[in-house]
This record gives structure tokens, C-alpha cells and sequence, in this order.
């Protein structure tokens, strides 16, 4: 699933481009995604300026006079810009029009989203997929003595607390397992149990992981490419952990290890995360 770097990636890359021009024509392929695509959004935004490209967790936000477009991109989907010549793929569901640009939403398995919150109905961050979202991880609210506080009495693992969200956002099934990692945590501890000194190393662990991930545009997993068409390649100069099942640790040289939690993989080293 494209995780917050991912989106983050993405969003640069359209904020570079949309904001202060006029959307000429929303095309909808397709609006059977995860929740249907409303029939009345292309008279929506159609002559309407982007004000700005905005991200909440994992979701995108493109700004309009008159209300907000939320895109999610699913398990598998990526917003790309394309030549105005280029042939629409297959799986290609929405395309955005503008005088010198194109993008096209791509979403095989149409699990993402292209939703509209008109201004009338007060500020984005209200709508119902954005107001229960936790913290974002490079916000200076996200201490060390806050995560400690908000994780107290918890008896869920630390991971399953990372995937869940509503702590901080962002910290996806990829970037759980590397930030564990680096601070050294076992994946399967109790989150409650966590001291004050390893909230520290654990805030850290995760801004250093997700900022590693900006820098070098996201993961390579599936199709995932950014808004100009690109591969990310994050596990090609940073993974220590994920998809490394029996490979050697960077550290120790001890086999990595997989185990599933919530019905998803987790990667660790057993001698770095000692239980």
C-alpha cells in the first residue's frame, strides 16, 4: 500500500504543478472505487483553480475555492502525470485536464478514493476519514513524553498501535517494521510497557525512517510511482528488515525473521529486538 511517504512524494509532485491553474475537465472512468465516485464532481471543479495540494496521513488534498477533493490511492494506486498524447491504461480510472498538464488516478484494485467536501459543510480536517486521524510524524507535538503518555495501560503490541493510526499517522506495515528495527524493539511488546527512554529512541526511529523514505521517493513495492512516473527506492538503499526473511542482519548478521500479526507480515531480527 503506498504509505505516507509515498504520498508525501506524490503530493510534492502535483503541488509543483496544479495550484493557481484552472482545472479544464475531471474524466471519470470508472467510479466504482472503495466508495463511489459522486456523479456531480466534474461540475464540482470543472473551471474551478487549484488553491493548493495538501496531505492529511494518507490522504490527498486538493484545494478548490468552493471545497476539497480527498484522494486516497488504495493498496496499489498511484497519481502520475502523463503527456496529453500518452494511451490511458489499463486500470486508469480519473484523469485531471489542465491547459499544459495531465494526470491520471491508477488504481487496479480500486480500493482508493476521489471524494468531495464542499466548503459549506466548515473546514476538511472535520470530514469524517481526517477528524479521528492521529498526529503526523514530523509534527513537534509528537514527543517522546507524549507517545509514552498516550501509550500507557495499552496491552496491544507496539505494532498493531503503529498500524492502527490513531496515535500517529503514516507509520504503515513497511515503515513499522523498520522503525522497530531501529530502535531496537521487539514487535510483539506490549505498548504499555514501553519506558519513557524507548519512546524516545522509537519518535526518533520513526521521523529518521519515513525521512530516509522521502529522500529517496517512497518503496519500490508493485507499481508504486510518484506523480512524475517514477519508482521510489527506499529498499534499495535503506531496508535493514522488511521482505528480508532469513537474509542476514546489517548489524549482527543474525537471519531476519517473519511473523504475521493482524494479517500482516512483520519483519525483525531476533537478536537486535530481544523480546
Amino acid at each position: 500500500m503506498p504509505e505516507l511517504p509515498e504520498v508525501e512524494t506524490t503530493r510534492r509532485g502535483i503541488a509543483t504543478i496544479m495550484p493557481g491553474h484552472v482545472l479544464k475537465q475531471l474524466i471519470v472512468h470508472e467510479s466504482r472505487l472503495r466508495w463511489p465516485i459522486p456523479a456531480n464532481l466534474p461540475a464540482q471543479v470543472e473551471g474551478q483553480t487549484v488553491q493548493s495540494c495538501e496531505r492529511r496521513g494518507k490522504y490527498l488534498l486538493i484545494n478548490f475555492p468552493n471545497g476539497t477533493m480527498i484522494i486516497h490511492l488504495g493498496m496499489s494506486g498511484s497519481l502520475r502525470r502523463a503527456s496529453p498524447g500518452e494511451e490511458r491504461r489499463k486500470h486508469d480510472h480519473v484523469e485531471w485536464l489542465f491547459d499544459d498538464s495531465r494526470f491520471l488516478l491508477h488504481d487496479p484494485r480500486r480500493f482508493g478514493a476521489v471524494l468531495w467536501h464542499p466548503a459549506t459543510d466548515g473546514p476538511v480536517l472535520k470530514h469524517p476519514l481526517l477528524a479521528s486521524l492521529g498526529l503526523e510524524p514530523f509534527d513537534p507535538l509528537f514527543t517522546p513524553a507524549w507517545l509514552h503518555q498516550q501509550l500507557a495501560g495499552k496491552t496491544a503490541s507496539i505494532k498493531q498501535v503503529l498500524l492502527a493510526g490513531r496515535m500517529v499517522v503514516g507509520v504503515g506495515n513497511i515503515y513499522a517494521s523498520e522503525s522497530l528495527f531501529r530502535a531496537r524493539i521487539y514487535p510483539r511488546t506490549h505498548a504499555g510497557k514501553l519506558s519513557l527512554k524507548r519512546c524516545e529512541l522509537l519518535t526518533d526511529a520513526i521521523r529518521g525512517t519515513l525521512n530516509d523514505a522521502l529522500e529517496s521517493g517512497g518503496t519500490t513495492l508493485r507499481d508504486y510511482v510518484n506523480a512524475n512516473g517514477q519508482a521510489g527506492a527506499y529498499f534499495e538503499i535503506h531496508a535493514d528488515v522488511y521482505d528480508r526473511e532469513k537474509q542476514a542482519c546489517h548489524v549482527c548478521g543474525t537471519p531476519i525473521r517473519k511473523i504475521v500479526q493482524g494479517q500482516r507480515a512483520t519483519y525483525y531480527c531476533p537478536t537486535c529486538q530481544r523480546r
